[in-house]
């Protein structure tokens, strides 16, 4: 007898193409995408931060006090790849910025996650997508702090109370760095019962992301080396303990990749189309990319780049402090990302005739340096899981990372007697490291061309889809269901 298909209620901030911050978005929108294509009913809900022409009004409301007012939301509906996709509408929401805007960060983030929050939970009611008697079969998927009140919600305000009692929830960690902390007189506007105050107290203030992981009845990581780092006081920036007390429903799984987005041989991006068994297209692309920066078009001359928010998470420092040593070996060094003021100055001074920055970031673009350079490097001090690694293998681009959270679970050391691996990996936070891998990386794309083209080969037959991802999230959430709630 089949499996019974699930429902999943997935809760996020941001979702690409709608809205997009970082690699949450892409989640957001490729894990729906593949658990609906294993037959369950997946509904996705985001904000409406401004007008969407592929949602439509469905002209359903719902009202939720907060914070001393009630609150009257709206629901608009899409059906695309299979996913229902929910955007929740209200003032508070639509003001085009995710977080924030040219001004600082939203000052009402709070209400306005709480109250995405509320929404979520009571969506497929409001759109006609009735959920099965008492929730069951259904997961409440909550990611990162603004979705982790859901959970929360779920339990206190839903669960406590007798309705959807056989729901389950499942709260998602992407980065631990963020965790959603308000003043403690915060809390009286949530619409919780004083009761539910230590669980979501830190050190005398309101902690969203622990409110969630105290709620959720599974805490998932997107690696599993990262859900062994955050149960460490190096990885848990001060959650450590509660993720060790709730160990044996803490795991990992490390995000898959839009193929069909990221696919060489398809992209429309590119100046030349190349697969594995034949890399010349390759060479078109680096030729093009060094045009378009202004850098030597030389194919005898290996271009090192960098993709991704220019911030001391991402090590910028560490590549900066390498650039007058990768300069003296040769290499070309491309920057592509925003960020850090600071930072985007200092990679804006440290170009030269063999190193360039585009400071912003272009999608496009992304795709053209990830073909055209050689080597990727991510010097990242901690990565739950990092994306940029796996678009770079899948484009037969060998990175050079450092050892940590989801760069460890995805690319494999190599080995030269043993003609095996996908990159090489350095110690976190060390400059030395960086340069030691990356001479390595030079050397061997220098001298042993043959064996690097192996490297590279290796890393793009790398299954990088959501299918495995998602198998392992519908694993979990059966789990879940058949043990009972988590109080």
């Amino acid at each position: 007898m089949a499996d019974t298909p699930l429902r999943f209620i997935s809760v996020s901030a941001e979702v690409t193409p709608w809205s997009k911050v970082g690699g949450l978005a892409d989640v957001a929108q490729a894990l729906p995408v593949a658990l609906a294509r294993r037959g369950h009913q997946v509904i996705a809900v985001t904000p409406r931060y401004r007008d969407y022409a592929d949602a439509w009004d469905t002209r359903r409301t719902a009202r939720f006090g907060l914070f001393g007012q009630v609150h009257e939301v709206r629901y608009f509906h899409a059906e695309i790849d299979g996913v229902h996709r929910i955007f929740i509408d209200h003032p508070v929401l639509a003001r085009g910025g995710v977080y924030a805007d040219e001004n600082g960060v939203f000052g009402d983030n709070l209400l306005r996650f709480a109250l995405l929050s509320r929404a979520a939970i009571e969506a497929p009611h409001h759109v006609g997508l009735e959920l099965p008697e008492e929730g069951r079969d259904t997961v409440l998927m909550a990611h990162d702090w603004h979705g982790a009140l859901a959970a929360v919600y779920l339990a206190a305000r839903y669960r406590h109370f007798g309705v959807l009692q056989r729901a389950r929830s499942m709260l998602v960690i992407h980065n631990m760095a963020h965790q959603g902390v308000y003043a403690p007189d915060a809390f009286s506007g949530l619409d919780l019962e004083r009761s539910w105050w230590p669980t979501m107290e830190m050190g005398g203030v309101l902690n969203l992301l622990k409110g969630g992981i105290m709620a959720a009845d599974r805490v998932v990581t997107v690696s599993p080396r990262y859900a062994d780092e955050i149960r460490s006081p190096e990885g848990g920036f001060g959650l450590d303990p509660l993720l060790r007390l709730r160990g044996p429903v803490v795991g990992g799984v490390v995000n898959g990749l839009d193929t069909q987005a990221w696919d060489p041989a398809h992209d429309p991006h590119l100046v030349a189309p190349y697969d594995a068994g034949n890399l010349a297209g390759k060479a078109a692309c680096k030729a093009a990319i060094q045009a378009e920066l202004g850098l030597p078009v030389d194919a005898g001359v290996p271009l090192v780049a960098f993709v991704g928010r220019l911030d001391a998470q991402k090590g910028l420092d560490l590549l900066l402090a390498v650039r007058d040593w990768l300069v003296s070996q040769g290499a070309q060094l491309a920057v592509l990302g925003s960020g850090d003021p600071r930072l985007e100055d200092a990679m804006r001074r440290a170009q030269g005739p063999t190193v360039r920055a585009h400071i912003g970031f272009s999608g496009p673009m992304a795709h053209r340096l990830t073909a055209g350079a050689d080597i990727l490097v991510v010097p990242s001090r901690f990565e739950p899981c990092g994306l940029t690694q796996v678009q770079a293998m899948r484009y037969g681009t060998v990175p050079v990372v450092a050892a940590t959270g989801g760069l460890v679970d995805t690319v494999q050391p190599y080995e030269p007697f043993a003609q095996t691996g996908t990159g090489w990996l350095f110690a976190p936070g060390s400059a030395g490291d960086l340069a030691r891998a990356l001479g390595e990386a030079l050397y061997t794309w220098r001298h042993w061309r043959d064996s690097f083209q192996d490297i590279a080969r290796r890393g793009m037959a790398r299954d990088a889809s959501w299918d495995a991802p998602a198998a392992a999230y519908e694993a979990m959430a059966r789990e879940s269901l058949a043990w009972p709630a988590f109080v």
